[in-house]
């Protein structure tokens, strides 16, 4: 997980610089200041309207007793994806935006579904309940 982790790190901004150098000659720098602002106040407005929704769906759920596991994987994805999308760089912001909008997340929130359901069959991740 480290290697990966590191891996991310390393090559997720080089691949950032060299895609912002790239569109900057492309079609100029002063375009690629307004396209990251501009990805910046769409991104955040998404997240905290995706989030407020996502908060009312873990409210309705808990309120009519049902676990609200679901919601929880959703505000991972917003969390994440809000975060990466304060992130200058247009692959960053790709990224944030897969994961912000219900169409896109609905497939990674299956991947992670299975990843932490293989996880607990490993045992290397335990869930304690009361």
């Amino acid at each position: 997980m480290f290697r990966w982790l590191l891996l991310f790190i390393l090559v997720v901004p080089a691949l950032e610089i060299g895609v912002l150098i790239w569109t900057g000659n492309l079609i100029g720098p002063l375009w690629v200041i307004l396209l990251i602002i501009l990805t910046g106040v769409i991104g955040a407005w998404l997240a905290k309207k995706q989030g407020l929704e996502t908060i009312r769906n873990f409210q309705q759920s808990v309120q009519f007793g049902q676990m609200p596991q679901d919601t929880l994987l959703d505000g991972a994805c917003i969390l994440v994806g809000g975060a990466v999308l304060l992130t200058p760089g247009f692959i960053t912001d790709a990224i944030g935006f897969l994961l912000l909008l219900p169409a896109t997340r609905f497939p990674i929130k299956h991947f992670l579904r299975n990843a932490i359901q293989r996880a607990m069959q490993k045992g290397t991740i335990t869930i304690y309940r009361k």
